[in-house]
This record gives C-alpha cells, structure tokens and sequence, in this order.
C-alpha cells in the first residue's frame, strides 16, 4: 500500500538515515541466525538496532493513549476485528529476507516512484533474491549485509537486467539509532524499517520474541508518530491511527490457553508491541517467510479480538 507525503518542514529535528532494499528467508551458509543477545535481538551476527531503540523498547509499562478506544474501533471497523498472521506454512505468504556476505556484488538499484526519498543505490542485492509474493502486491525485497551489518530495503521491487527497479528503498545501519529523514518513507509506507518488525521463526524457536512487530490497519490518520516519519493516510479524522502507533496486549487477556508459536508471539504482543506501518487489512502482523510456521499453530491467533489491545503513549502525532 502506499504513501501521501508530509511537508519536509513538519519535523526537521528528526536525523536522517542511509535506507534501501529489502530481501528474504536467510540461507544458513554464512553465520548462524540468532534471535536474542545480550544486547538486543540479534541476526546473522549483527545487532538488529541497539539495545535502546525503539522497537526493541519494553511498552508493558507505558501509559495508555487517551485515544485508545476510538482507535481500537476505527482500525476493526474495516471489517476485519481479530488477530491474524500474515505467514504461514504457504512459502508465497510472508516477507521473505536474505543475508549476504560483506562479498556481495553491487548492483544499480533505479528508482521510478520515490527517487527523491530513496538512498541511492548501488545495493548488495543478489539477481535472484527473493522477492515478496513473488512479484505481486508490495513486492518488498529485504537484504542484510554481513559485516557492515546494514539492511538494504526495496519496495515494489523488480529485477531488471543487471540490477533493480524499486518504487522506493532505504537502507538502515542497524548499529545505529538514526532515522529517515522528516517527511520520507522507505520501503514501507510509515518511513520505517521492515525486517525489525517480522516476527521470524528462529525467535519463536528460541522461544522468545524480544521487540515490537509490524501491523497493517485499513485506514489510518494523515500523522506519524515516531520513530514513523512519514504519513499514509488521507484523513484528519483523529480516531484513526497515524503511521508509528503501537499497540499492546492487554494485561488482563488471558493468554494461558495459547501453546506453540502463538503463545510466544502474544508474549511479545503484550511486552513490546506492534507498531502501525501500512495500511493494508486491519490486525494483519507481519513475518518472515519460514517453512517452521505451523498453520494449525499460528490459526490460534485468530481468536485474539482487536479489543484485546490498547494503544500507548510513545511520543506526539506530527501532522
């Protein structure tokens, strides 16, 4: 889904960031994935972002929004009210990722949509990596770089002769805390990063998801919140939620019943989080495409009500 611009004046104390390309599932042959470190979850030996950032932030204390029930309210009444994994078993649902080494080959990265909020390319996206549903919908391409521990970041991503066309990219350092610059997107509508935000397999294996997840809502605000810097909706009518939310599980939903990889993804729900960073179908998380996810293990979180959730306090909407 896509994007309406903010001014650039809006926000100018937000710092600027390097961002492009996105990929998929991470072939096994450079270091091993590992979902948590002492420091912050972790991947194929890099930090994803320092311990501090955002998304790796503890909400399960934070005060609830004022707005919280109207925003619950507007994102259900698309149709769609409960909880629902966006991946699955079916190898053509997910946002597949892929992880290269600091070898990686250059490729020119052209962008047709977004140039002017792109990071220019060239980009260590291999020919043949994996591209989201196969080429239809976002189209998301997510590469991380070994090494330089940097995640390159495609949106409506195609590849065309010796390199790549994208709506839009981004590339993030994920040692560092730096955001997009005010007013941009990414290869996600909100100006966000979206392999931060999958819930993969390997955490769950671990048994633990230690950061916030991506979530779609079907309409949202014309505002953003932080660490969101860019806007997707096309309205002022402030019971719908802006780019950047986020929403946790209450305390008071019973989780006991839940097993397997539900259980631990809800865990995570109610610690840290999701954050609002498309639109698209309300309640609708986000995960890495993974042959571990168990159909009849995630299908679980269908039953999860979006009244379930509260919104919290993380920082002001910026219009």
């Amino acid at each position: 889904m896509r994007r309406i611009a903010l001014p650039l004046t809006i926000a100018l104390a937000l710092l600027a960031v390097g961002g492009v390309a996105l990929g998929q599932i991470a072939p096994r042959a450079y270091l091993p994935l590992v979902a948590n470190g002492p420091a912050g979850p972790q991947l194929a030996g890099c930090p994803v972002f320092p311990a501090d950032n955002a998304w790796n932030q503890d909400v399960s204390a934070l005060p609830v929004d004022p707005g919280s029930d109207a925003y619950i309210a507007s994102i259900s009444a698309g149709g769609s009210q409960f909880l629902h994994a966006d991946f699955g078993e079916n190898q053509s649902y997910g946002i597949p990722f892929v992880v290269v080494p600091p070898s990686q080959p250059l490729v020119p990265i052209t962008f047709v949509e977004y140039p002017d909020e792109s990071d220019p390319g060239p980009y260590p996206v291999p020919l043949n990596a994996p591209v989201e549903g196969g080429g239809a919908g976002d189209s998301h391409v997510l590469v991380l770089r070994q090494g330089e521990c940097k995640l390159y970041e495609l949106y409506h991503a195609s590849q065309v002769g010796a390199g790549w066309e994208a709506g839009s990219g981004a590339v993030w350092d994920l040692r560092s805390n730096a955001l997009r610059t005010a007013g941009w997107t990414s290869a996600d509508a909100a100006g966000l990063p979206i392999l931060p935000g999958l819930a993969r397999h390997d955490e769950v294996a671990a048994g633990e998801i230690r950061h916030a997840l991506r979530f779609t809502v079907w309409r949202s605000q014309r505002g953003s919140i932080l660490p969101a810097t860019h806007a997707a909706g096309a309205t002022d009518d402030a019971s719908f939620p802006p780019m950047g939310l986020r929403l946790r599980l209450k305390a008071s939903y019973d989780i006991s019943g839940f097993t397997g990889q539900s259980r631990v993804i809800l865990e995570a729900l109610r610690r840290y989080g999701m954050i609002v960073a498309d639109n698209g179908t309300s309640w609708y998380i986000s995960g890495a495409t993974d042959p571990g996810w168990v159909d009849d293990d995630l299908n679980q979180l269908k039953g999860v009500p979006g009244s379930a959730f509260e919104a919290v306090q993380t920082g002001d909407i910026v219009h």
